[in-house]
């Protein structure tokens, strides 16, 4: 009976061991897209026209110095694009059929849309960045020919895009932040 006790201690020790840890993320931070061998490896995550973009020619954002990728902090479990000054602008993901997994943002008091979520946001030991567990795919060809992000396991083809690539966004602490207003 002794034994048995043990080994489902040490089974319960191992399953426990195994599970990602959730980590603070540090107060301000950029977000760098990972998947070995594909367009998007090494890329920094940009925020253009009220989207999160991947390898964008620019942002268009008007920023306190010069930057073309985005400068995040995690309030609440909300992500938010760093602004010292600006209106505050809060990421969103909408799951819904209509949203498909859309991954944007609003500004300020911008209302929400009727199934955008924005709490849930954490920093995950294994996966990177991640929304209720979740992380994102990259999918070519949108603005300006940047790849756009998405929720995972939301949908094969959100939006119709083809060739969408799953990718870990792995958090870059920044400790001279760069703040930004960035185009609707």
């Amino acid at each position: 009976m002794l034994f048995q006790s043990a080994i489902l201690a040490a089974s319960a020790a191992v399953s426990v061991a195994a599970l990602p840890t959730v980590l603070a993320a540090p107060e301000t931070f950029g977000l760098i897209t990972i998947h070995s061998g594909s367009a998007v490896q090494n890329s920094g995550v940009q925020a253009a026209r009220s989207s999160l973009l991947v390898n964008a020619k620019s942002q268009n954002a008007s920023c306190d110095a010069e930057t073309n990728t985005a400068t995040f902090v995690i309030k609440d479990q909300e992500l938010l694009l760093y602004a010292a000054s600006a209106t505050p602008q809060t990421i969103f993901v909408d799951r819904s059929g209509m949203g498909q997994g859309q991954v944007g943002y609003v500004t300020g008091a911008e209302p929400l849309g009727k199934n955008f979520e924005t709490k849930g946001w954490a920093q995950n030991s294994t996966t990177g960045l991640v929304f209720d567990g979740h992380s994102l795919v990259a999918c070519p060809g949108s603005i300006d020919g940047a790849w756009s992000l998405w929720l995972s396991g939301v949908t094969a083809n959100p939006a119709g895009n083809q060739n969408c690539t799953g990718v870990k966004l792995q958090v870059v602490p920044t400790s001279q932040p760069i703040g930004c207003l960035y185009t609707q």
